[in-house]
């Protein structure tokens, strides 16, 4: 099937949090591809991927970079497509910071949609919410996800209403 959203990296040390964004876009049944393009040290492949993803059928970018993380600004500044940008808090961070704020402080007009340090589940989410406001079949799985979400919580609540904060979780 073909790939819907693209999951990119710039490095592999980036893919055991990218790989969260993987995995809730199998359970939602959205058809992926992942890989790595390093923003710094492939810069030609860079520019080939984002100018080109629309024109595969990509119709959501997923960039999670560390460091310096140029990689989702530079994408954005070159695909007509919408790009949600993870910072990844990696060895050669300042706590996250830099990545953090290299994704969130884009200039107006390059747009890249920012979610929590290391948060690549969530983008995953906010890909299959774009893709489900033209898809209703992706957007009931949205709704059934967030149903399951609210009886998860409400399980806790009652457990912790029931037996007390002393005994919870011991």
């Amino acid at each position: 099937m073909q790939a819907l959203v693209s999951i990119i990296m710039g490095s592999d040390s980036d893919l055991p949090v990218m790989r969260n964004a993987a995995d809730i876009l199998k359970e939602f049944e959205i058809p992926f591809e992942l890989t790595i393009v390093s923003a710094h040290r492939t810069p030609e492949r860079l520019f080939t991927f984002a100018k080109q993803a629309h024109q595969r059928g990509i119709k959501v970018i997923i960039a999670g970079a560390g460091g310096a993380a140029h990689l989702p600004g530079m994408v954005a500044s070159l695909s007509p497509l919408a790009v949600i940008g993870v910072p990844i808090k990696s060895s050669n961070s300042i706590d996250g910071w830099d990545s953090m704020l290299s994704i969130l402080q884009m200039p107006n007009g390059v747009p890249v949609a920012t979610v929590a340090l290391n948060a690549a589940k969530n983008a995953g989410i906010l890909a299959a919410q774009i893709i489900g406001s033209a898809d209703k079949n992706v957007q009931q799985k949205i709704e059934d996800y967030k149903v399951q979400l609210a009886e998860q919580v409400a399980q806790k609540y009652e457990r912790l209403e029931q037996i007390g904060y002393e005994a919870y979780k011991k």
